[in-house]
């Protein structure tokens, strides 16, 4: 059998293939007009100024350019002209596919008026919009090229240096600069053309009358009507939803505007001569101020339909018509699309709803759900587009939506729905196909009173094709392929249409009505993922960026709208469907607006959330520090009162009454709103936002919501955790460690509880923050409270203990204040009692306390520099006075000529207040971790007590450097033999260095009586120390020996009992001065003696005893403690 022209002209691939490669031509000259219009990324020869005078010639002579007679014009052109070819050959070969598209569409449109084809929406429907969308997409590339400017200059200036070096113009250049002359006024000279296809083109419009009618309806149409609404009618809940044209249902309002309002402006002469068309055009008109070309190209409908009407003759009724429709369209089609977003607000809500609950309903309703993709769809692109270009209304409300957001939501929720019970899906229709269609279809094809071969092969290759099926298929993972069917349903499209066809279409609508629904069940199976992005993508926004940026920001000002507000972050998903194979330069600039503004929104949301997170910690916070014991005085002290029976006493004026903790739950009205209720509501929102996806994909790029939350968070409790302390540094105020810990807990214990909600790893930030905050700096470079710590005890607190402001009171194991005038603004035992050292413990943990210990460290090896130098200047004085410390008339001549003993004793008591406060810190972390790890300090404390004097140093320092780091106290400080270690100097070698050591403690040992003369240096028994801090002496000369000694690898015992000697016979001496002053705190001093033996674990009681008598001891303690009780009684008595 011959076959017929329909079948050798292949019009279905031919269309099939002519649309994708025009949407490839159109998004090119998109981005040579986006290119040319922004200076940074045009051409460089069309900015250079050298370049200017050439540019104007080859733009005025266009397309009649000599090259050869116009070097000095084209002369800058020659010398680039390499370069030119280079840059300029792709935008001209992409005007050479317009010229090339051009020519293959008037060919196809030839060929179709010429075979007079029959086009019905309703009944080859693929045919009918395949024949629409590539008018429009003719229309939209010639319209798009007319607005590139530089185009003639483009195409000039690459011809000229294509003739340049090859000697003559480009094969098409003739033609192409033919082409745009003829398109300098594009509409004028498409109408001409498309006079000729007039019938067809009408046609094809005149069949979407009635669906354009049915679905341009009103909200209160579509109320009544109970659209999307699954529950209207309850008995046909699990019915099929379907139609006679199935396809129809969801296609898009903003595609049938641009087919109506391009078609008839193309073929404007049916609008004179029929009626019909004339109704379609003028309720089309009344819908839209502005269609969509490409992207964010639009035509703006009325000025350019009126603008080319009013230069026709017998156009004025239809001039007449543009104005009265613009009129219309102002003045009611923002409020009509407002009542359609607030109806399908409501509608699909409920749709949504129902599905999740049932998803089985899925399969029949599936219809339903793209249908409510594609309405929300053409309410979004409608509103984006009018936003951008409608700038003055007397309504701006109708196109500022702040409710936009949940819309969006709603198309995602219906979207993720489709993607997750897809299986539900695909078993539903695969059934429907095999047991339902394919039988209705082999009736049909029976009955048919005609049926050529050609149209007999197919349609039996449907029927065997669908029967086939079975459901372990979806059950096995199959994929389906349906493509193939659906072309042969669109060949079979056009043979049945052309007007000699044996079978026609028109004549059996029942065929048409069946393989309607046969394509949209096998899309069900195959192509679900090619549906949503045809009815739900709003890769639109990518190219209205500010619109997306201002939606977004209205949507974080509305509290109700919150939980919807992660629609945006998903929209970004969607501009990968924008790119075009024909484009592939504009990939990455897309996938660079993708990320950014998903990642932007994101940010903005975890920002809000973690703000919103930590406003209610800071809450929590509050209602925990009512609660420290230091607030409870005020209760105990009217309670007191009360139960004595005083007068009840009058509050001061300007003294608030402070209510009682609990007090804020009081509340006589429930509808009184709190600011907890404010914040807490407003958390609930956007924990619903952050958490409504675990992850998504974006351009290949896998993004995480709860991480953004997480590292906002991680950041946000660091900044709370130090702005908790308080710290202010020129007043030098901080909070105590003990309230920050309360504070921190507070802030800690409210997160943790939100773990579930927010969708992040509370435990993980919390975690972080912490471990952040052991460490001098955190992870954006900020101080910690490690740092901030560690400053203020070393430059308030034990800067005023070396200055004898604060001293230390061993009885309390604490730093106290002197009462001295105007230098303390803080109470010293409120920052170093037992309590307090926990709370820091606490809070630095052992890293923290590490770098707390180092920098106490650095000043204790700072005053060793300096003793150390003290020892040098007095070296000779110091080696006899070793040598005769036992000889006291020489002596008495030596001691005179030290210098700078009182400077050693200062230096060594300051040493010893440091070393001090650092036992007291280590014996908070010893507590600390002792609570945290009982397991691990243990062992531990275990293998300390195996350490002996006969074990090697080297393993000594190890296991006292892991009990250090436990906070265990040791004999022997691994940090400050290190510290001392790194002291060591170049230029004295280690006998040297030792006996410098040696003579320090002889130093030190013949000064002690010097410290008698001071009236601050008498024993307070009830402080258990002195005044002026001489107590912490006997822990710096222990400890400094004892790490002098390991560095130089000498018996330390051996040493101590040297000082031991020294001083006895120092102070014995002491008692044979006549000199009042000179022994004004005799026994206070002698008292030292003991301390030193009681710090030591290298000395004894025996040895203080063979050279210092204890009877001398017991006198000074009984002699100071009367003297102690004798200068009471005064005071008591006063």
């Amino acid at each position: 059998m011959s076959l017929t022209p329909a079948y050798q002209h292949k019009l279905a691939e031919k269309l099939t293939i002519l649309n994708d490669r025009g949407q490839g031509v159109l998004i090119r000259m998109y981005n040579i007009k986006k290119t040319c219009s922004d200076p940074k990324s045009k051409p460089p020869f069309l900015v250079e100024k050298s370049m200017e005078s050439s540019l104007k010639y080859i733009n005025k002579k266009f397309p009649n350019i000599d090259v050869r007679n116009s070097t000095q014009h084209l002369g800058l052109v020659h010398r680039e002209k390499t370069e030119i070819i280079r840059f300029l050959t792709n935008y001209y070969q992409s005007f050479v596919d317009v010229m090339e598209f051009r020519d293959h569409v008037y060919e196809l449109l030839n060929t179709i008026d010429a075979c007079q084809c029959h086009f019905d929406i309703n009944l080859n429907f693929d045919f009918t919009r395949s024949y629409l969308d590539l008018i429009v997409t003719y229309t939209s590339v010639i319209l798009l090229l007319s607005r590139i400017e530089d185009r003639r200059i483009l195409m000039g200036l690459y011809n000229c240096a294509h003739e340049m070096v090859h000697g003559h113009s480009d094969a098409s250049f003739a033609r192409l600069g033919q082409m745009v002359l003829e398109y300098d006024h594009p509409l004028k000279k498409l109408t001409e053309e498309f006079t000729p296809h007039t019938k067809a083109v009408s046609g094809a419009l005149l069949s979407l009358h009635f669906l354009f009618v049915r679905r341009n309806q009103g909200a209160e149409q579509w109320r009544s009507a109970q659209l999307l609404s699954v529950i209207s009618t309850p008995p046909a809940m699990i019915n099929p939803a379907n139609s006679d044209t199935m396809a129809c249902e969801y296609l898009s309002m903003e595609v049938m505007e641009r087919w109506i309002i391009i078609g008839f402006l193309l073929c404007h002469g049916c609008l004179n001569s029929n009626s019909q068309c004339q109704k379609l055009w003028k309720l089309c008109l009344q819908g839209s101020l502005y269609i969509t070309l490409i992207r964010e190209d639009v035509l703006q409908v009325h000025k350019v339909t009126e603008d080319l009407f009013s230069g026709l003759k017998g156009y004025g009724k239809r001039v007449a018509d543009i104005k009265e429709s613009k009129e219309h369209a102002i003045a009611n089609s923002g409020q009509l699309h407002c009542q359609r977003r607030q109806f399908l607000r409501m509608a699909v809500k409920e749709l949504g709803s129902v599905l999740t609950d049932e998803p089985g309903l899925l399969g029949p309703k599936a219809l339903l759900a793209f249908m409510a993709l594609s309405f929300i769809r053409d309410e979004v692109t409608w509103l984006v587009r009018h936003i951008e270009n409608v700038t003055k209304t007397k309504t701006p409300e109708d196109y500022a939506d702040i409710n936009i957001a949940e819309l969006l939501f709603l198309l995602e929720e219906i979207r993720a729905l489709v993607r997750r019970h897809i299986k539900v899906i695909q078993q539903y229709h695969l059934q429907y196909l095999a047991r339902f269609d394919a039988l209705v279809l082999s009736d049909i094809i029976q009955n048919l009173s005609v049926c050529p071969e050609e149209e007999s092969i197919i349609m039996s290759s449907f029927v065997s094709t669908l029967s086939s099926l079975n459901l372990k298929q979806v059950d096995n993972g199959e994929k389906f392929e349906f493509s193939g069917l659906r072309l042969d349903w669109f060949r079979l499209q056009v043979y049945t249409s052309v007007t000699k066809a044996p079978l026609h279409l028109h004549e059996n609508p029942d065929l048409a009505k069946v393989m309607n629904l046969i394509v949209f069940h096998s899309q069900m199976l195959d192509s679900v993922e090619k549906m949503l992005v045809e009815t739900s993508d709003l890769s639109i926004f990518c190219f209205h960026l500010r619109v997306f940026e201002k939606m977004f920001a209205m949507t974080l000002e509305e509290p109700a709208m919150l939980r919807y507000a992660i629609a945006f972050p998903l929209i970004c998903a969607h501009f990968v469907h924008c790119t075009h194979e024909m484009c592939p330069e504009e990939y990455p600039h897309l996938k660079n607006h993708g990320l950014h503004h998903c990642n932007s929104f994101l940010e903005d949301l975890a920002k809000q959330t973690s703000n919103c997170v930590l406003e209610i910690c800071a809450e929590q916070r509050n209602l925990s520090e009512q609660l420290l014991p230091k607030h409870c005085a005020t209760t105990i002290s009217k309670a007191k009162n009360k139960k004595t029976m005083k007068q009840r006493q009058i509050p001061r004026k300007g003294e608030p009454e402070r209510d009682k903790p609990g007090a804020e739950s009081h509340r006589k009205n429930r509808s009184i709103v709190t600011t907890m209720d404010k914040l807490h509501l407003t958390l609930t929102e956007l924990a619903l936002t952050m958490n409504h996806v675990h992850s998504f994909s974006v351009f290949e790029h896998t993004i995480f919501p709860s991480e953004y939350l997480s590292s906002h968070l991680e950041a946000r409790l660091n900044r709370a955790i130090v702005w908790l302390a308080g710290y202010n540094a020129p007043t030098q105020e901080i909070v105590r460690p003990s309230e920050l810990l309360a504070g921190v807990k507070a802030y800690i214990g409210f997160i943790q509880s939100l773990a579930q909600f927010l969708g992040a790893d509370a435990s993980r930030i919390i975690r972080s923050a912490l471990l952040q905050q052991t460490q001098p700096l955190d992870s954006s470079g900020e101080q910690t409270i490690t740092t901030l710590y560690t400053n203020w005890y070393l430059e308030s607190l034990l800067r005023q203990a070396s200055s004898g402001a604060i001293i230390l009171a061993p009885a309390m194991q604490a730093f106290i204040n002197l009462p001295r005038e105007g230098e303390q603004n803080f109470s010293a035992e409120e920052f170093s009692d037992i309590s307090e050292m926990r709370a820091l413990a606490e809070l630095l943990g052992p890293y923290g306390m590490k770098f707390l210990s180092e920098n106490l460290l650095w000043h204790v090896t700072s005053q060793i520099v300096e003793l150390k130098k003290l020892v040098v200047e007095n070296m000779d004085v110091l080696v006899q006075i070793r040598s005769n410390f036992s000889k006291p008339d020489l002596m008495a001549s030596l001691l005179p000529q030290l210098i700078g003993a009182e400077n050693v004793l200062k230096r060594m008591t300051i040493i010893g207040v440091i070393l001090s406060f650092r036992a007291m810190a280590q014996e908070g972390l010893r507590e600390v971790f002792s609570s945290h790890c009982p397991f691990l300090m243990g062992p531990i404390e275990c293998l300390k007590e195996f350490v002996t004097p006969d074990t090697d140093i080297k393993v000594t320092l190890s296991v006292f450097e892991l009990a250090s780091a436990a906070g265990v106290g040791c004999d022997i400080d691994p940090a400050l033999v290190a510290a001392i270690a790194n002291l060591k100097a170049d230029t004295s070698s280690p006998e040297e260095e030792y006996k410098v050591a040696c003579l320090l403690l002889i130093f030190i040992a013949v000064s002690l009586p010097l410290l008698a003369t001071d009236p601050s240096s008498f024993y307070n028994i009830e402080k258990d120390g002195y005044n002026n801090n001489i107590h912490c002496l006997t822990k710096a000369i222990i400890q400094v020996s004892a790490a002098l000694f390991t560095v130089y690898n000498k018996n330390i015992e051996t040493h101590l009992k040297e000082f031991l000697v020294v001083a006895s016979v120092s102070l014995l001496q002491l008692g044979q001065e006549t000199d009042k002053l000179k022994t004004r705190n005799r026994e206070s001093i002698s008292l030292l003696m003991r301390l030193v033996v009681e710090e030591s674990s290298f000395l004894t009681l025996d040895m203080l005893e063979s050279c210092f008598p204890y009877v001398l001891l017991r006198n000074a303690y009984r002699e100071v403690s009367r003297t102690f009780h004798l200068n009471r009684v005064p005071a008591s008595t006063h």
